[in-house]
């Protein structure tokens, strides 16, 4: 004699439910990657002159930043393109620009991981 609990489909509905979650959980395992900012032209980064390009001479060159903000009262451009894998080599590169009271380049940072060619 079957409970109620098989008679109603739920033990059923409950096992559907267990094998699409774990077939979802076996796709993100097999994608394991994330991307996060935006390609910028990094190539272009020897152009930035410290005290002469200008916060207008920046936009022009990368685009809009990914992150702004202020740091010691300056404000802070971020350009960032960051991908992460579980199953290979992760890529990233970032540039932080901070500019003086006038919006003229006071100093950088560009890093990558990416190997010169």
């Amino acid at each position: 004699m079957k409970s109620a609990f098989f008679r109603s489909g739920l033990a059923l509905r409950i096992l559907r439910q267990a094998a699409s979650a774990l077939a979802l959980s076996g796709l993100l395992l097999l994608s394991a990657c994330a991307s996060i900012g935006h390609e910028f032209p990094a190539g272009q980064v020897p152009s930035i002159r410290i005290g002469e390009t200008t916060q207008n001479d920046i936009y022009t060159t990368f685009g809009a930043p990914w992150r702004t903000g202020i740091d010691n009262g300056m404000k802070t451009w971020t350009y960032g393109d960051y991908y992460y894998s579980l199953f290979s080599d992760g890529e990233t590169e970032d540039l932080v620009i901070k500019f003086d009271n006038r919006g003229v380049v006071a100093s950088y940072v560009f890093n990558t991981t990416k190997r010169s060619k």
